[in-house]
């Protein structure tokens, strides 16, 4: 499996931009797909972006067009860059990984980073 760490949430003001960074570390050979979900207080976690090992993406149609989803596999790191933001992007953002080691599939994520849009 693989341990998922990421960084760089905090509080801008509505129209501003953040980079949300996630770090993986262990069998990151075994990652297929990765992906960025959010959960605002008292909703459900959803899927915001996903990036396939093939470089294929998709995005939740609330972020087309302002959030950008890039992984650096020499680096190990996937990353949300974020513009144009909006009260309503309020949440915890986690980073997830989905993979197989062996025949054995797992799914990982991370602790999550707080983003605050202030109006």
């Amino acid at each position: 499996q693989v341990q998922l760490v990421e960084s760089g949430g905090g509080l801008v003001q509505a129209g501003g931009s953040l980079t949300l960074s996630c770090a993986a570390s262990g069998s990151t050979f075994s990652i297929r797909a990765m992906g960025w979900y959010r959960q605002a207080p008292g909703k459900q976690r959803e899927l915001v972006a996903a990036i396939s090992s093939g470089d294929s993406t998709n995005y939740a149609d609330s972020v087309k067009g302002r959030f950008t989803i890039s992984r650096d596999n020499a680096k190990n790191t996937m990353y949300l860059q974020m513009n144009s933001l909006k009260p309503e992007d309020t949440a915890v953002y986690y980073c997830n990984a989905e993979g197989e080691v062996g025949w054995n599939e797992y799914e990982s994520w991370g602790q999550g980073t707080q983003v605050t849009v202030s109006s």
